[in-house]
């Protein structure tokens, strides 16, 4: 497979134009419908529907997008670790969920990166469907996640529970119908034992996807939440957010995923696992 066709159909798809494409990549209108051409004569399915405004991808487009991503990322990947600076031996891309960088995410980085100067390391952000598809693919060899993602050639280190606690910026905000409350969603098992919890409590007016939201939330508007302890421990220690007595308490489980292959060139993997073990605590 050609990597400029490819990145030819990215471009298009980016632009929704053959036009805009050709602009983009400094060629021709002629040379990026030849390239065009020529990926969906080797795949036998037409990719785009050509129209005068623009194209648009079509089914087998759709299909194809998601090899186009991985392959290029591979791509990129792969000549970034081909190409690594003198002193640099072995390299890490780490992925973590949003709500896992402040603390362990942070953790894991500067504990590399300060103690193990050969490790070329990068950072992504990402859910937990896309976390797994980057292990997969191949794109990050390490993700720190509230899901173990269990494959063979991969191994999950729990790093210890999550604590859920309840916590508001009014020290005397109620643990029940509190008008100001935020709903976070982290997850089926910990809604249910919520949903169980406050059965009498009706419904939250709003609801995050992301802790680190409803903290941002929490401080500029006020309210309460349950939030990790780790995200909420640094406002608690400053006076900003208040922990609510006598509330429930709420926990699920975090790991450290890691590629073996890429692992085993990693001598300081059992240090840094014990530091996020201490951060996670």
């Amino acid at each position: 497979m050609n990597l400029t066709l490819l990145q030819t159909f990215l471009a298009i798809l980016e632009t929704g134009s053959l036009i805009r494409a050709s602009e983009r990549l400094n060629v021709t209108q002629s040379t990026v419908t030849a390239r065009l051409k020529a990926l969906e004569d080797e795949l036998g399915q037409p990719l785009f529907h050509r129209h005068k405004s623009g194209a648009l991808i079509t089914e087998a487009g759709t299909k194809f997008k998601r090899y186009a991503s991985a392959m290029t990322d591979l791509w990129r990947q792969a000549r970034q670790e081909t190409s690594l600076p003198p002193g640099i031996k072995t390299v890490c891309n780490i992925g973590c969920q949003i709500d896992l960088w402040p603390g362990l995410g942070e953790c894991l980085l500067r504990a590399i990166y300060r103690d193990h100067p050969q490790t070329a390391l990068s950072a992504w952000p990402g859910s937990s469907s896309e976390l797994e598809g980057w292990l997969t693919t191949g794109l990050i060899n390490a993700a720190i996640a509230y899901e173990p993602f269990a494959r063979e050639g991969r191994s999950a280190v729990p790093l210890g529970p999550e604590r859920l606690i309840l916590v508001a910026t009014r020290p005397d905000a109620p643990m029940r119908f509190d008008p100001g409350y935020v709903y976070v969603d982290v997850g089926d098992e910990v809604g249910r034992q919520h949903a169980t919890a406050y059965a009498d409590a009706g419904t939250a007016k709003l609801s995050f996807g992301s802790a680190v939201w409803a903290l941002d939330h929490l401080l500029e508007s006020g309210g309460s939440a349950y939030l990790p302890e780790r995200l909420a421990r640094p406002h608690l220690s400053a006076g900003t957010l208040h922990r609510i007595a006598d509330a429930p308490e709420f926990s699920r489980p975090v790991y450290l995923i890691t590629d073996d292959a890429a692992a085993d060139t990693w001598a300081w993997l059992a240090d840094v696992i014990q530091a996020l073990q201490q951060a996670s605590s």
